[in-house]
């Protein structure tokens, strides 16, 4: 385990299982990892005058089937949605991005790549690719598929227990009890 927990029982609190501690030293290593990734992510894509979170926008956009309202991206990426509106703001500035009608709702307009902006991902998956394979040449294909599952499971089980707005105490699925108003980009 990568941090040792304080017995709960010493401050009368419920102690955690041993699965517990050891899902809570995974998660905060999944916490360092994000924030190292991003930051990674961020360095490979500032030449391009983009951002981690901005190249995630756009990667959202470039791999959807056909184009979609910010909600439905944000959706997608597992974000806020005020953060990604934010982001697409930032992309249409910067013509990386159009906003067309919707057919289906008349103020939620679809997010579609320019030319510029589709130039853009190109360009940082080209710059992405090399270095995501040199990354993987230190893991076992297995190892990658292992964790893959484990993440993709842990993130079912806290979007089941959002829904349900159990372990939060607010009611509301939101840890943070801010209504869903988290800083960053998402």
């Amino acid at each position: 385990m990568v941090m040792s927990m304080r017995r709960g029982d010493e401050y009368g609190m419920p102690q955690a299982t041993e699965a517990g501690a050891e899902l809570t030293g995974l998660i905060l290593a999944l916490f360092r990892t994000s924030n190292r990734t991003l930051a990674w992510g961020d360095r490979l894509v500032a030449p391009l005058g983009l951002t981690s979170a901005r190249w995630q926008v756009l990667g959202a956009i470039a791999l959807a089937e056909h184009p979609q309202p910010v909600a439905w991206l944000a959706r997608d990426l597992g974000a806020n949605r005020q953060n990604v509106q934010r982001i697409v703001n930032d992309l249409l500035a910067e013509g990386l991005v159009t906003l067309e009608p919707n057919p289906h709702h008349r103020r939620a307009r679809l997010v579609v790549l320019t030319d510029k902006g589709r130039a853009a991902y190109e360009t940082a998956l080209a710059r992405y690719t090399p270095r995501v394979n040199a990354l993987a040449e230190a893991l076992s294909l297995p190892q990658i598929e292992t964790a893959r599952q484990v993440l993709a499971t842990l993130r079912e089980l806290i979007e089941a227990e959002d829904d349900t707005g159990e372990g939060t105490g607010d009611g509301t699925g939101n840890s943070t009890g801010d209504g869903g108003n988290r800083e960053g980009g998402g």
